[in-house]
């Protein structure tokens, strides 16, 4: 099961979509004179030390991709559905990503600041190119296996 290297970018996967849960994705710095706002995937801490809740979707998003990628490792004798959740998979990334730019649009107008991206906003991007070799990976497999079963 591990030894395969499309479990391995599997667990790479989800290890790293862990990791960008937890870290902050970006800093709205005002236009204006003002404090800095953080956003993470859950909550965007204000300057002043609330909260706002406007970017959960993207923390549900990544959470739904880190579950379907750990069930994927675990289903390496059923290829066909592997491939199906890794294309599911690549979908909801660039769903992230698309609800992130909304979140990141609609925030900075409110706030009248300018988006500051950190290294963990482009840990999805790594993960969706990790899924894109699983998914060939377990293609090429399926086609191994159905040329070894042509032959018999």
């Amino acid at each position: 099961m591990i030894q395969r290297k499309q479990s391995l970018f599997l667990l790479i996967d989800a290890i790293l979509s862990i990791i960008c849960l937890m870290l902050p994705l970006g800093i709205f710095r005002p236009q204006q004179i003002g404090v800095d706002t953080t956003l993470y995937n859950l909550w965007i801490r204000l300057g002043d030390g609330s909260t706002n809740w406007q970017s959960a979707p993207l923390f549900a998003i990544l959470l739904i991709h880190v579950a379907i990628s750990i069930y994927t490792i675990f289903i390496y004798s059923k290829r066909k559905l592997q491939i199906k959740l890794c294309t599911w998979n690549i979908a909801i990334l660039v769903l992230w990503y698309v609800v992130g730019a909304i979140v990141v649009f609609t925030t900075g107008k409110e706030l009248e600041a300018d988006f500051k991206a950190v290294f963990s906003a482009i840990l999805p991007i790594i993960s969706l190119i990790l899924v894109v070799m699983a998914r060939k990976g377990v293609k090429a497999d399926e086609a191994l296996i159905r040329a070894a079963d042509r032959i018999r």
